[in-house]
């Protein structure tokens, strides 16, 4: 065979192989193709798979659609005019709906055109709002508010999932000023728990006094009441033992004498007394 008509045969045959590989496409998973025909864009993207398009005119561009996470940093100012820096992370994704528009509409990574630049927008404004003490001990409320404010000003074109603040840095002199007053208000509530508890400790034992007073008081209205109270009382706890008699009849001594009963224990014996 003529070596024309072999180089020839051969062209053709690569021609078509390559053809063949050009008439067809694979949108991976977690991704949508945008088609793109002699630099005119198709309306409807293409879902993942397996597909096929117009040879060497035609090709497939693939937007992610999976959620995606980017990093960021924010310099902010405080209501008291102090600098707050942020480093963050932005959890987001492309919208279906989106993919061609965005692609059409905006150059480069929508992250770097779209959302960063309204992330640290909406995070000054937040941040402007609270004193740069409030901002460190409520960062989950500044940044609820900045997703929500960032989502307002993004709409619809794409969705932030979440903003996580991974650090809140302060300059060095607030930041000692800030530990300090924490110092301080721990110390305070301390001393008032000290003083609450003082307070408790006094209040209890002028419960406690004027309880033993009252006590004091009724014996005393008692034993007035009655006078033989103190001597009953003697007798029910005598142990059978000297002397019998109690108090004294010297001169000088008003107290009455209290008589015990003569009866000894059992098996046990008296001494004569002595005379005087």
């Amino acid at each position: 065979m003529n070596p024309a008509k072999l180089i020839g045969i051969g062209i053709i045959i690569l021609v078509v192989i390559v053809a063949a590989s050009q008439s067809t496409y694979v949108v991976e998973p977690g991704f949508r193709g945008v088609e793109v025909t002699l630099g005119k864009v198709s309306d409807q993207f293409k879902p993942e798979g397996f597909g096929s398009k117009s040879p060497f005119v035609t090709h497939i561009v693939s937007i992610p659609v999976r959620q995606l996470a980017s990093a960021l940093a924010a310099e902010c100012y405080s209501s008291d005019l102090q600098q707050v820096n942020i480093s963050l992370r932005v959890l987001y994704r492309i919208p279906e709906s989106s993919v061609v528009r965005i692609y059409k509409e905006f150059s480069g990574d929508p992250f770097d055109s779209l959302i960063a630049p309204r992330v640290q927008e909406a995070l000054k404004e937040v941040t402007a709002l609270q004193s740069a003490e409030q901002i460190v001990k409520n960062r989950e409320s500044i940044k609820a508010r900045a997703v929500v404010v960032t989502r307002e000003k993004i709409g619809p074109i794409l969705i932030v999932e979440d903003i996580v603040l991974e650090n809140i840095t302060l300059s060095k002199e607030l930041e000692a000023a800030i530990e300090s007053k924490m110092v301080q208000e721990q110390e305070a509530a301390k001393a008032r728990f000290t003083q609450q508890k003082a307070q408790i400790e006094a209040d209890t034992a002028i419960i406690k006094a004027k309880g033993e007073a009252e006590a004091i008081r009724v014996r005393a209205e008692a034993i007035k009441d009655n006078p033989g109270l103190i001597q009953l009382q003697i007798v029910e706890k005598w142990d059978g033992k000297a002397p019998l008699v109690i108090g004294g009849t010297g001169e000088g001594n008003n107290g009455a004498n209290i008589l015990l009963p003569l009866g000894l224990p059992t098996g046990t014996t008296t001494a004569p007394a002595s005379r005087r």
